[in-house]
């Protein structure tokens, strides 16, 4: 992700105090892994303080699958704040929208959203890339 606020996508359409604590989780994490190796080093920090070591590596693995596979397939780099940020962007927006959506079965739903950021054709893999991140947050004991 971009830290242009001024690019398309990158304009505030929210803020985190605003949204449910999942949602902020979820975008804690999008943040973190567009931080590069230190972000990621500090979300799996992270969650391996939290969480047991399954289910950990599942939600470290299912945070990574997801997030490369739609930033590398975005159609425009997506665009986004810093960590600790105050404000949602408009490419963040559609990503804690889209795993609950995702994570409910509601997969023609999660599709939607994930078009908004990528081809149709790629759409189907990453929202069921996106469920399988949500119920690694959801149930913290998958895969133990």
């Amino acid at each position: 992700m971009t830290q242009d606020h001024h690019a398309r996508g990158g304009a505030a359409v929210g803020a985190p105090s605003r949204m449910e604590a999942r949602e902020t989780n979820l975008l804690v994490t999008l943040c973190l892994w567009c931080e590069g190796p230190h972000g990621l080093v500090q979300g799996s920090k992270e969650h391996f303080n939290t969480l047991s070591r399954g289910s950990a590596r599942k939600k470290c693995y299912a945070s990574e699958s997801f997030i490369q596979k739609l930033v590398a397939n975005a159609m425009r780099p997506l665009a986004g704040h810093d960590f600790g940020f105050c404000c949602v962007g408009a490419d963040e927006c559609v990503f804690p929208h889209l795993v609950p959506s995702a994570t409910d079965s509601d997969l023609n739903k999660a599709a939607l959203f994930t078009r908004l950021a990528v081809e149709p054709p790629r759409a189907g893999q990453i929202a069921s890339l996106a469920g399988q991140l949500g119920l690694a947050c959801e149930n913290p004991q998958l895969g133990t």
